[in-house]
């Protein structure tokens, strides 16, 4: 299958507004021809000074000429201006429909894969492949038009002129043309590029890195040690970029004699093919002494035109990627559970589909029932509890609500059947009222100062002169992580799904604020299905049942009394887990 060109994927992004960048590049070829007349001009006013010298008052045409070199300047002006005006309407529009096409898509597609590729680097492929491909197709495609009419027209205007020194000019100008294409485009050059960028990329990383690391460094003293990797990248870098140089040293180097080198060329043809210079001879010299100039500044810029070309391709590939990513499949004959019980049949699920981060699991939670999932970290509660919102497609067996299958449930519904308060809370740069509404859009004022009251919220709302409608973020305040939970948990109450997730909600709040989401959950929990993620078990007490998870499997389960007389892994971790409790400052070791 023939690979689709960029400049055909950017003009399907275009839609009817594609005409826009044809007329853009036929007016820029105009543009290019017209800005070539007043050289014309030019020579016809040399050449009327030269047929009527020494009597320069018989010259008439000169005035005429003159005003006829400033219209052509002003006219390919203004029409490039139209040119302009044109592809930027057009890349306008193909920056929006771009935009458009992938967060559509991007809403489409699990959330566990939004998380795991995080919202920053999703972000950053939005907005700079949209601003690559508006650069390209406002600025780079229309210049990229006249960088190649321009040598054109100059070489028909040379061979016009004087066919002799035409073809002496054209030697150096294929040669330039040859170095160009032989040694410094093409896949080789792409394939550079791309290391050249990793290069960078790994480099700024390790900076960002290294920067937000400072104060653990200096705090252990660990100076040197820590600037191993950045030095590191730093200098693998600059082997990179000195090798490259070294290697496009001689191309460059033949490159630009060869396209500056059309005047030394004319010069010598000049004295060689001419035994004696006549008027018709001396006005062509003038003539390509004029307009080599501006052949060897076009020949640059055909030289730089394929860099625009791999960072168009390089931001639609980044397109790509984001775009081959399979959403979820909504069933085309939703079903709707009867009951909340959850039901996982011996499920399995691989993120990279082959090392199982979840294997074989098995379980039943009756509708009302509060179940914790605890173990080591790292060993898939927090997959586990994402399977069972469909943040994921799980490989191998089924997960149902009531007797329905979750992929058999149209995903809204199913999201609207689920609460998930996760372990980082999210508030958006908005008022506490919107942050909450987005439980439920259609939520009422008194609605959600209800939910923030049964949330603990009170003590937030009057501390800020503007309460409810306080902005969150850069254009309005910050809250601490204890109050931007409960924020969420308000979301959560608003919501009132029958199936609740915790996922280790209590983590990074303080002792005062953990007091108060532990309330707000006793309350959020009443009748629903909870499903609670917790490393401080001092919290699961009261579960229904408890599952020990290690190594994507349960390793036992049953209620706190039953596993503590198991005398398992459960019962370790307890003893553990008090000793800890216990520990003081200055205690001696047993």
């Amino acid at each position: 299958m023939k690979k689709e060109s960029s400049f055909k994927k950017l003009m399907d992004l275009a839609g009817n507004h594609k005409y826009f960048s044809y007329a853009s590049c036929v007016l820029a070829a105009i543009s290019a021809v017209l800005a070539l007349v007043p050289y014309y001009n030019i020579w016809c006013i040399i050449k009327e000074l030269l047929e009527v010298r020494p009597n320069f008052n018989e010259a008439n045409n000169i005035v005429f000429n003159g005003f006829l070199a400033v219209g052509f300047s002003v006219l390919s002006m203004l029409i490039y201006i139209f040119a302009l005006v044109c592809s930027h309407k057009a890349a306008f529009r193909v920056q929006t429909n771009m935009k458009i096409k992938m967060m559509n898509h991007i809403v489409k597609l699990p959330l566990g894969y939004v998380e795991s590729v995080g919202s920053g680097k999703i972000r950053k492929i939005v907005n700079d492949s949209s601003s690559a491909t508006e650069t390209y197709l406002a600025h780079n495609l229309p210049d990229k038009v006249v960088s190649f009419i321009t040598p054109l027209c100059l070489l028909f205007m040379m061979m016009f002129f004087n066919w002799h020194l035409g073809l002496i000019c054209l030697i150096p100008t294929m040669l330039a043309f040859a170095i160009m294409f032989i040694f410094m485009m093409g896949p080789k050059l792409k394939n550079d590029m791309k290391n050249y960028q990793d290069s960078l990329e790994n480099m700024s990383r390790e900076a960002v890195e290294y920067v937000r690391g400072i104060p653990v460094v200096k705090t252990f003293g660990q100076s040197i040690y820590s600037l191993k990797r950045f030095k590191g990248s730093i200098d693998e870098y600059e082997k990179w970029t000195t090798s490259y140089t070294k290697k496009m040293m001689l191309p460059m180097v033949g490159f630009t004699t060869s396209s500056n080198g059309i005047f030394a060329a004319i010069i010598i043809a000049a004295f060689t093919l001419q035994k004696s210079i006549t008027n018709s001879f001396a006005l062509s010299i003038i003539f390509y002494i004029l307009i080599t100039s501006v052949l060897t500044v076009t020949l640059m810029k055909v030289a730089y035109a394929g860099e625009s070309n791999m960072i168009v391709m390089d931001a639609l590939k980044r397109m790509d990627e984001i775009l081959s990513v399979e959403p979820l499949k909504n069933t085309d004959n939703p079903k709707t559970p009867k009951s909340f019980d959850i039901n996982l049949e011996d499920v399995s699920f691989a993120y990279d589909g082959k090392n199982k981060v979840i294997n074989n699991i098995s379980m039943h939670i009756n509708e009302g029932e509060h179940i914790a999932l605890i173990g080591p970290s790292g060993d898939g509660k927090t997959t586990l509890a994402s399977l069972i919102c469909r943040f994921f497609d799980i490989n191998e067996g089924h997960i149902k609500i009531g007797d329905v299958d979750i992929r058999d449930i149209d995903y809204q519904e199913l999201m609207n059947e689920v609460s998930y308060v996760f372990q980082d809370s999210k508030l958006l740069k908005m008022s506490i009222l919107d942050n909450v509404r987005m439980g439920n859009q259609n939520a009422s004022i008194e609605e959600v100062m209800d939910a923030l009251k049964r949330a603990e919220c009170m003590d937030i709302i009057n501390k800020f002169p503007d309460g409810i409608n306080t902005i969150i973020g850069s254009n309005g305040v910050y809250v601490s992580g204890g109050e931007a939970q409960r924020l969420c948990i308000a979301r959560a109450f608003v919501k009132n799904a029958k199936i609740l997730i915790l996922d280790e909600a209590t983590a990074f709040s303080d002792p005062d604020n953990e007091v108060l989401i532990e309330r707000a959950f006793e309350s959020l929990a009443k009748d629903k299905t909870v499903i609670m993620i917790a490393h401080r078990l001092s919290t699961i007490t009261n579960a229904d049942c408890i599952y020990v998870i290690d190594n994507g499997m349960i390793k036992e389960s049953g209620n706190y009394n039953s596993l503590i007389d198991a005398k398992g892994s459960f019962y370790n971790m307890i003893v553990k887990y008090n000793k800890s409790v216990n520990w003081k400052v200055g205690s001696e070791n047993d």
